[in-house]
């Protein structure tokens, strides 16, 4: 009995069954029943059934087709904004990046100008330093100067030179004779301050000065003047009426007035008579 129940059934027959109850006054009908062979059978069939009937599946196909161009341009997009974004943050991430080295070459900027004002000020104190040093050193050899440098009784001091002017009056080489005996020579103008100091000290006449024409030009047969130092004349200091030549035969010496003009004379005058004049000399 229980083989015949667990017996594999054979589904390749038909089966027809006859029934003819009065069941509450319902007739059953016979009816045939065709058992097909397999399960993947009646699932093909019923599929076949649905297809052509235009089921579900019909419309759910219809739909996938639909949503194919929507779910493209979905996947466009959102690949446009993905690469926007990186693009975002890579420009983002250079930005903070440059941001920052400019901030590193301006702080190192700014401590190197740090740095230069430090020196430059260090520098500016130890110039101001040095410079106070020097004034106190020129003073302290002006000082030493001044009262190591006494000028002799009856001399006055101008500059780093003394002075003596006489009372009386000489030719020129007499008057030089004199200077020489005291030490000095007659007077030679530097500059104009020293002019101007001189025509001070005789305020009356004119008075000698160290140059004479003694060294003849061979190209003009004229004198040409020169100071008492040898050195040649350059530079007159004030205008004057000294020609640059002597045109006289016999030497001449250079004068100077209260004015400070100076002017030339031979040693003798038009009678034979020798000039005198006041002299200053120089030491």
């Amino acid at each position: 009995m229980s083989c015949d129940i667990y017996a594999k059934p054979d589904l390749s027959k038909k089966v027809r069954y006859n029934r003819k109850e009065q069941e509450d006054e319902v007739e059953w009908e016979e009816r045939e029943v065709d058992i097909y062979e397999s399960a993947d059978a009646v699932g093909h069939d019923h599929t076949d059934v649905q297809s052509h009937e235009g089921g579900p599946h019909d419309e759910k196909h219809r739909e996938a087709v639909y949503r194919r161009p929507l779910t493209a341009v979905v996947l466009c997009v959102g690949g446009l904004c993905c690469l926007l974004l990186i693009g975002i943050i890579t420009i983002f991430t250079h930005s903070i990046k440059v941001n920052s080295q400019l901030k590193s070459s301006y702080e190192t900027l700014r401590t190197n100008h740090i740095q230069l004002q430090t020196e430059v000020k260090q520098l500016t104190d130890k110039m101001s330093v040095n410079n106070s040093q020097l004034q106190d050193e020129i003073k302290q050899l002006k000082g030493k100067i001044e009262g190591g440098m006494c000028c002799p009784e009856g001399w006055k001091r101008f500059g780093c030179s003394c002075y003596f002017k006489s009372n009386e009056k000489k030719r020129w080489s007499e008057s030089r004779s004199d200077c020489q005996n005291k030490g000095a020579d007659l007077v030679v103008i530097n500059n104009k301050e020293e002019q101007k100091f001189l025509t001070g000290l005789n305020p009356y006449g004119q008075f000698w000065i160290g140059l004479q024409a003694t060294k003849e030009n061979r190209n003009t047969g004229r004198q040409e003047w020169e100071w008492v130092d040898k050195s040649p004349l350059t530079e007159m200091f004030r205008e004057s009426g000294l020609s640059q030549y002597s045109e006289q035969q016999y030497r001449s010496a250079a004068c100077c007035d209260h004015e400070g003009r100076w002017t030339h004379t031979g040693y003798y005058d038009s009678g034979s008579r020798v000039v005198q004049k006041y002299w200053i000399c120089e030491k």
